[in-house]
């Protein structure tokens, strides 16, 4: 009989088991195709809007933001993308602004440094520089700096909940996120984020006593692997005990790629949570 998800307990595994517990690309062979197929349909849409592309937040590299623009003075939802913290870029990421942009919602995606040349503590603090500069910045690109939402999937997600503390942030929108980053600290991905225990603590919000008192939604997909599952249940748990503002669902039958079909689209259930949480401002 299967152990139920919400009875997992990484510390009874393997190395072997806990690393493929946390392996997405196996637990999703196509994932690879999933992924060039976003990588396509991103571009396209970049070569919509053009005019705020790239945009500089701070020194290295990969501080950039591109602007897609759906609406004067409308909201923003800003996008971190997923890859355990080590992979991807945001501009693989760009398809899923559809969604919002079809109800009038702007969307800017972050990109920021990847381990091991960035530290966690480091890749927090430049999506909070990249916080700081969407909001002096949104006037002039026809955005309102008064109603923005962070969202982000994967190691995004993880983000997410770290960036709800920005002042100018309003609410999150956390997809298939990582909350408790010990696991992460005992398996094959610490070989480039290089978590020691305290960087690992101070980085998990699932260490905190308390959180940040703004709407926070969390979902994962059904079809996920069972310890993302619960690290999502048990953040909500989490949040739920301390009496913060938090939703939870999880996606039927959705795996951790085919979850973000729910944001592709104008009427997917994450694109629907994200409007709701926007109409709550």
């Amino acid at each position: 009989m299967t152990t139920p998800f919400y009875e997992l307990d990484w510390r009874k595994l393997s190395r072997q088991e806990l690393d493929f517990g946390l392996n997405n690309g196996v637990a999703v062979p196509e994932s690879a195709d999933i992924v060039a197929g976003w990588d396509q349909r991103s571009a396209l849409l970049r070569a919509q809007y053009p005019e705020h592309l790239d945009l500089r937040y701070g020194p290295r590299e990969r501080n950039r933001i591109d602007f897609l623009k759906s609406a004067e003075d409308g909201p923003t939802l800003l996008f971190i993308h997923g890859g355990y913290w080590q992979t991807r870029a945001k501009e693989t990421f760009s398809v899923f602004a559809t969604g919002p942009m079809a109800h009038g919602i702007n969307v800017a995606l972050i990109g920021y440094t990847l381990a091991p040349d960035a530290t966690l503590d480091e890749i927090v603090r430049e999506i909070h520089a990249g916080l700081d500069f969407l909001v002096a910045q949104l006037p002039a690109l026809g955005g309102d700096a008064t109603r923005i939402v962070v969202s982000g999937w994967s190691a995004g997600g993880h983000l997410t909940s770290m960036a709800l503390s920005h002042p100018h942030v309003k609410a999150g929108m956390a997809i298939s996120g990582i909350y408790d980053l010990e696991p992460i600290r005992h398996s094959y991905l610490n070989v480039k984020l290089g978590l020691d225990e305290a960087l690992s603590r101070r980085n998990s919000p699932m260490m905190q006593a308390g959180g940040t008192e703004k709407p926070l939604s969390l979902v994962a997909g059904s079809a996920e692997l069972p310890l993302l599952r619960r690290q999502t249940a048990d953040f909500a748990g989490h949040r739920a005990k301390y009496g913060l503002p938090v939703t939870y669902e999880e996606i039927p039958g959705a795996n951790h790629f085919s979850i973000m079909d729910q944001l592709v689209s104008p009427d997917g259930r994450i694109t629907t949570l994200i409007r709701q949480l926007f109409e709550r401002l």
